[in-house]
């Protein structure tokens, strides 16, 4: 059912949740297994995936399998040459601990906002659906570790390629609206964020997922508590009922299942951001291999990124005619500036036109007519600069997590 919604303070609702949520069990081990799967070699060592058919994970398309349980799903890149906005059922999953809720009561559901306020309240998910002011964004929701594979030295965690990442139009209320009903006291910096996700594997039962932002972040209208997803509920295993969006930042903020917020005068000293998810305190993010004495800080605002979509590794393309090149990119943590195409490795650059915004944070649709003066062997190459004027680099940084990967892209073409 399409639902139709209303930009911010607008009158027009809108959505209904299911009452009862389930994936009965999330017997994934045993369906996952059920056949002899087809499989993917990613383009780096020791790349070689299991490809799972829809409906092996509820909800879910056709997926690359990264892990079982704490599930790790991720979209195969042909996924986003097809789709400005990825379908819902083909974007990526990322849990990290294997006791989640397999399914959700709706009417139970609450989302409590205590801590530094002259009233904490609980709000259900009709009072945060009816009671607040709407508002849409397009925004991508990146893991961290994206491209994790591509990293030398290699590091541990998911070996991701590029699918740990999906663009969406989200839909649902501005975190503020909650703050100011609860009423934030005078002292508070920051607002931490609590989810079902909750031990398992290879945590302890009582580990819970927490995340932490500043409160001028949480108070700048544009992080907000989704309810949809491109229209539709979100799919249980991408934070079914409702789910922090925290455009412009990793994912890793993206808290599922929200279920708790405090206002604190403090940053948060939980593992999940005290520990887990830091970066070096360098300009660029990065550090060599075993250097000493580096401070380390939580990651947060993304880096600018852009790929190919109509030109792959290997492709055939005429000589002395004109050629339209397109692909996608986004800014990251700002609005994405520009996008320049290389058909010389770089030795020198083109403007490529960018297509229709849809916002500051969603993937944007790029193209540029080429022309190859003769045949023979090229290689093209893509970069994105962003609004701060962050730009691409050749070569990616390195650090300990394989987090914020960003190095320019390029495709070895045959022209004939």
């Amino acid at each position: 059912m399409k639902q139709s919604f209303s930009s911010e303070g607008g009158a027009t609702r809108r959505a209904t949740l299911l009452g009862t949520a389930s994936i009965a069990g999330l017997a994934l081990a045993s369906r996952a297994g059920a056949a002899a799967p087809q499989t993917v070699t990613l383009p780096f060592a020791n790349g070689e995936r299991p490809v799972v058919p829809a409906g092996t994970f509820p909800q879910k398309g056709e997926m690359i399998l990264q892990r079982t349980r704490a599930p790790l799903l991720e979209t195969p890149f042909e996924v986003f040459r097809d789709n400005l906005f990825t379908p819902n059922d083909r974007a990526f999953v990322r849990w990290h601990m294997a006791d989640f809720p397999e399914s959700i009561d709706t009417a139970k559901y609450r989302i409590r906002v205590s801590g530094l306020v002259d009233k904490p309240v609980e709000i259900t998910l009709d009072e945060l659906m009816h009671g607040f002011p709407i508002r849409k964004i397009a925004a991508v929701n990146q893991c961290s570790g994206n491209s994790r594979g591509f990293i030398e030295p290699r590091v541990p965690g998911a070996q991701w390629a590029h699918g740990a990442m999906y663009n969406a139009m989200w839909t649902g209320v501005p975190l503020r609206h909650l703050l100011a009903r609860a009423g934030v006291k005078a002292g508070a910096t920051h607002v931490a964020f609590r989810s079902l996700e909750q031990g398992g594997g290879l945590y302890p039962a009582d580990v819970r997922f927490e995340k932490a932002i500043p409160l001028s972040r949480a108070n700048d209208g544009e992080v907000m508590i989704a309810f949809q997803m491109n229209g539709a509920n979100l799919p249980l295993l991408n934070g079914y009922p409702v789910r922090l969006i925290v455009p412009g930042w990793y994912s890793t903020y993206w808290v599922k299942m929200l279920t708790e917020i405090e206002v604190m005068d403090h940053p948060s000293t939980d593992f999940w951001m005290a520990t887990a998810y830091k970066i070096p305190d360098t300009p660029t993010g990065s550090m060599t291999p075993g250097e000493p004495g580096i401070k380390m800080v939580p990651i947060n605002e993304m880096k600018p990124r852009s790929f190919f979509g109509s030109v792959t590794n290997g492709a055939r393309l005429p000589a002395g005619r004109p050629v339209v090149v397109r692909g996608f990119a986004f800014g990251g943590g700002s609005a994405l500036k520009s996008v320049a195409v290389s058909i010389d490795g770089g030795a020198s650059w083109r403007p490529a036109r960018l297509g229709q915004n849809h916002g500051a944070y969603g993937f944007r649709d790029w193209q540029i007519p080429v022309r190859f003066p003769k045949p023979g062997a090229y290689r093209l190459m893509v970069r994105a600069t962003n609004a701060a004027g962050h730009v691409q680099p050749a070569k990616a940084g390195w650090n300990p997590g394989g987090f914020l990967y960003n190095a320019i892209e390029h495709v070895d073409v045959t022209v004939a």
